[in-house]
């Protein structure tokens, strides 16, 4: 034993970088989780945040089944026999088009349902107010071209929005330049995914023109080789009956979207603008012309994304960090699962335990109140297709909502009854009503835990 002395350091131990490696150790455990995984929007991630959905994701094996089951019989059971009667070489290339344009139209719809929009990332407090005004304002005003713009302020997200951005209240996120929700896709259509979206409708409308038209020349060549009318070769070719008629009801609904947006485009609006602000009576303050804004729109650079969803992120640190009045949870046990992601989108006075399946509510007066108060506000501000409340409207709501008592009839019945239980067990042990008694037993006002 002595000779592992003679090799100890004579230095005294450095106690700083001690306690520097012990913080760091602690930070990265605490970094348990990745961003997507305590994501408060509504979103679906798949391949490890890789790809991002809607909640309504689902929808997209609808419309993927809704376009490659008739082209399949398209391809399956008229294109080949269409080129047969065409003969080579243009023969061939009618089913060849037709399997290229569907797989386009299939990869153009995963980039624009499976890819971030345009998230605007959330604050976890809200920006500092004027010290003049000692409230933040429900809008402000940014110029755009020269043109003054009313922005919003977003309770859920607690940010101003930017110009042309938009709270979806289906995902729950601020998305930039938001043009709508298209449930066809189980995505928002934003900033990094509208040009997507728009080869998606006008390649959807080419397809159907397509095999609209081919299967039309394939009941005209049957009717002209065999000598037979136009009835008999429907009933020779049923198939190229079904797909006209299924192709001509869906041309007009893609088709007046692509002519929709083509309209949007080269007056560089969106969806939610043209119905909200309706800019033929104002001047729109983002157009700059056909050419430019067809630039804009489709040839400009793809921003990268404001949100590195596979970042690790301290879950403590993350939800901890909470406004007054906003009630986030901290969480740092186990995996996330999808009843936690609901909770995260929750407001009020809620906890969660992440090892077993219970709630706890803590019920007071004051609280369900401001709760009440909370939930208005938040209501009001999701609503983005309604009138902006003035602050003195609001002031005077969140004031009434503070001073207002909780109307609760299945609390105030619940009270009566432990009254009356507690007074009936007093006097059955005492023998007598002791009205001193059952005051000393009685819970006292509403200060009570439902659990």
């Amino acid at each position: 034993m002595k000779w592992r002395n003679l090799f100890k350091s004579p230095f005294a131990r450095n106690h700083i970088s001690d306690a520097a490696s012990t913080k760091s150790a602690a930070a990265a455990a605490a970094a348990t989780h990745r961003l997507y995984q305590v994501w408060r929007g509504r979103n679906i991630f798949l391949c490890g945040g890789r790809l991002i959905f809607g909640p309504d994701a689902s929808s997209v094996v609808l419309t993927v089944s809704l376009i490659m089951t008739p082209l399949a019989i398209f391809v399956a059971l008229v294109s080949f026999k269409l080129a047969d009667l065409i003969g080579k070489p243009l023969g061939q290339l009618v089913p060849a088009t037709a399997v290229a344009v569907g797989i386009f139209d299939v990869i153009v719809l995963v980039l624009t349902s499976g890819r971030d929009p345009g998230i605007i990332p959330r604050n976890l407090r809200p920006p500092e107010p004027d010290p003049a005004a000692g409230s933040l304002p429900p809008t402000r005003d940014e110029y755009v071209n020269g043109v003054v713009v009313k922005v919003k302020y977003c309770h859920t997200c607690l940010l101003y929005r930017p110009p042309r951005c938009s709270h979806c209240s289906v995902c729950n996120n601020c998305v930039e330049r938001f043009d709508h929700h298209c449930p066809w896709v189980g995505q928002c259509i934003g900033k990094r995914n509208y040009r997507f979206f728009f080869m998606f409708v006008s390649s959807t409308t080419f397809l159907c023109l397509y095999v609209f038209g081919f299967s039309w020349v394939n009941l005209l060549l049957i009717s002209r080789k065999y000598g037979y009318g136009l009835g008999h070769a429907v009933l020779e070719s049923p198939v190229s009956g079904f797909l006209i008629v299924y192709t001509f009801v869906t041309a007009w609904f893609v088709g007046g979207l692509t002519a929709f947006h083509s309209y949007l485009a080269c007056t560089n609006q969106t969806t939610y603008e043209n119905f909200r602000y309706r800019y033929e009576r104002k001047t729109n303050p983002h157009n700059r012309g056909v050419a430019a804004n067809l630039a804009e729109i489709f040839l400009s650079p793809i921003p990268a994304s404001r949100n590195d969803f596979r970042a690790r992120v301290a879950v403590d640190h993350y939800y901890a960090s909470a406004p007054s009045g906003q009630y986030y949870y901290s969480y740092s046990l186990g995996p996330l699962s999808s009843e936690s992601k609901i909770s995260f989108n929750s407001r009020g006075s809620l906890s969660f335990d992440m090892t077993k399946a219970s709630f706890d509510l803590r019920y007071s007066g004051k609280r369900t109140s401001a709760a009440a108060a909370a939930a208005a506000v938040e209501d009001s501000s999701n609503d983005d297709f309604g009138d902006i409340p003035a602050a003195g409207g609001l002031q005077g709501a969140l004031e009434r909502c503070a001073t207002q008592q909780p109307r609760h009839s299945i609390f105030e019945k619940t009270i009566k009854k432990a009254d009356d239980f507690i007074e009936g067990a007093v006097a059955t042990e005492f023998g007598h009503n002791d009205g001193a008694a059952v005051a000393a037993v009685r819970p006292h006002g509403r200060d009570f835990d439902v659990v």
